[in-house]
């Protein structure tokens, strides 16, 4: 009788009902809806987030393609995923629904590492759109083949002479040159040497960055929320995140107090920072925070120097993978340029091989592995699949370029698959064509990159010029005879890839191209003292 009157008690069975709910929606947690498109299965609670690896997302990211098809979905914790690895998909979505699919997922790591001040993990919103607008204004063709080319032209002939004098150094003087032209533009002051303030700051904010930002590096913060009250002392990837910060906040804290200093002093110079902030002062104040100011200037110098330095070290790369790629090009380069001058960028309708070779180099090794994930402001469907609000949307550019669906034969460097491609990428980008596009290197819709014409015609000039000037192959050592063979897969792991430092034989072409460099040099020298 006793036990009969506690089990009837209306109290317990309530507290039970609780309980069954509770675990009920408990276990529904990382359930994938049957609308959405199809996936790896899911588990309660975490859904995928066990299945996420701690590098290498943009490879698994391939094999899920193969398995549930180019567009599928993953469950991290509550939230969805959708990877669209699909033209069309990324096209009718990320372009033209480009309103509702612009925003960037929420980033605790992000926020942490910025302080919520960089263009990259910000929301569409009048401040990001000032800052695209303040990057889109200083490179865009029109100033960059007006003005700021000569700039480029100029360095690219100091590099070209430091490869003829110190061959072995071609790593650092390729991240010296990316990293020199764009502070000259931004800041007005040229990084003269690899070890220079203005050319080493960079890669030291970026080798922090890409560490802490790349996808599956971290736990799943954002999804499960109770992580981020982990205190530091007891979470790598905290401490990860807070050093990269200050890394970041010391480099372009400097380089701005730099600035200010030579301000203070009444010297104004001819770059992008001195216009901005004269404007501003006229105008009594610009629309940014300061530490927001100084980060979207160090942007500027992230986005046109690590990335593209990236690439160019990639094509050197193949160059000694792939000779019959080199004897090509020079076979188009002589016939317009002889042995009597370098290319230069007027020659681009001459020279359409070289483009083919810049393009092959984005799409054979991207810098942006998974590109930055996009997020949907509302529900919306795509062919009868439902992508719920705030869902997390990833352009997988390794992905996609190594898709057999899409590029024959993807693990071989073939710039001919380009031959009839003979624009640039950013005809591409913005074309209705979907089926016609070149890479997804810049990214798609409204978040393409802002600074991709620098980067086209930085990695357009350097491609034609070394190859003009110079032969590479693999490198033997001279005391031993010993060959060390070129890896195409030694990467570095993270967010951005580039090329893990190598070893490659850069020989001049003749006697006739080394004058010419050394003619070119002190008019160089001449015109880029205004940036010392």
């Amino acid at each position: 009788m006793a036990g009969a009157t506690i089990w009837s008690s209306p109290y317990l069975w309530a507290i039970v009902g609780l309980i069954s709910i509770s675990i009920y929606r408990l276990l529904q947690v990382g359930k994938r809806d049957p609308r959405m498109p199809p996936g790896p299965p899911t588990i309660p609670v975490l859904g995928n987030a066990h299945q996420i690896p701690s590098t290498g997302l943009y490879k698994q990211f391939r094999e899920w393609a193969k398995e549930y098809g180019p567009i599928f979905s993953l469950k991290l914790g509550p939230a969805n995923v959708v990877v669209l690895c699909d033209r069309k998909a990324i096209h009718k979505l990320l372009v033209e629904k480009g309103a509702i699919y612009s925003d960037r997922p929420d980033s605790y790591v992000g926020h942490l590492l910025t302080k919520g001040d960089h263009l990259a993990i910000s929301q569409m919103d009048p401040l990001w759109r000032e800052k695209r607008k303040v990057i889109a204004h200083n490179f865009s063709p029109k100033p960059l083949d007006e003005k700021h080319f000569r700039v480029q032209e100029a360095e690219a002939t100091i590099l070209m002479n430091n490869l003829l004098t110190n061959p072995e150094d071609f790593f650092r003087q390729i991240r010296r040159y990316t990293a020199s032209v764009v502070s000259s533009i931004t800041y007005g002051y040229r990084g003269e040497t690899p070890d220079s303030f203005w050319a080493q700051g960079v890669y030291d904010v970026m080798d922090k960055w890409t560490a802490a930002m790349e996808p599956g590096a971290n736990p799943p913060v954002d999804e499960f929320k109770f992580l981020q009250w982990v205190p530091a002392s007891m979470s790598f990837w905290k401490r990860r995140a807070i050093e990269a910060g200050s890394v970041m906040d010391h480099v372009w804290g400097e380089a701005r107090r730099r600035i200010d200093e030579r301000r203070a002093k009444g010297e104004r110079r001819n770059c992008i920072i001195d216009a901005l902030l004269d404007e501003y002062d006229k105008k009594g104040g610009m629309p940014f925070s300061k530490h927001g100011f100084d980060n979207l200037m160090g942007e500027l110098i992230e986005g046109g120097a690590d990335t593209t330095a990236a690439q160019l070290l990639t094509l050197i790369l193949a160059f000694g993978l792939y000779p019959e790629v080199q004897k090509k090009a020079r076979k188009e380069i002589d016939a317009v340029c002889g042995t009597e001058r370098a290319p230069l960028w007027s020659d681009f309708e001459k020279l359409p091989y070289i483009n083919s070779i810049v393009k092959e180099g984005m799409r054979w090794r991207p810098v942006a592995v998974t590109g930055l994930p996009h997020r949907v402001r509302e529900d919306d469907f795509y062919e009868g699949m439902f992508i719920p609000k705030d869902t997390t949307l990833f352009l997988p550019t390794w992905a996609m370029h190594h898709s057999d669906n899409i590029y024959a034969d993807p693990e071989t460097f073939n710039p001919d698959r380009y031959i009839n491609h003979e624009k640039l990428a950013s005809d591409y980008a913005g074309s209705p064509d979907w089926a016609n596009r070149d890479h997804y290197n810049y990214g798609a819709g409204r978040r393409v990159c802002p600074g991709m014409h620098l980067a086209e015609r930085n990695m357009w000039r350097i491609a034609a010029k070394l190859l003009w000037a110079f032969e590479f192959s693999e490198y033997v050592d001279p005391r031993t005879g010993v060959k060390t063979p070129l890896d195409a897969q030694a990467y570095n792991p993270g967010i951005l890839q580039a090329p893990l430092p190598f070893k490659i034989a850069i020989k001049p072409r003749s006697e006739k191209h080394i004058e010419r460099i050394n003619q070119e040099m002190s008019e160089a020298l001449d015109f880029l003292k205004q940036y010392s």
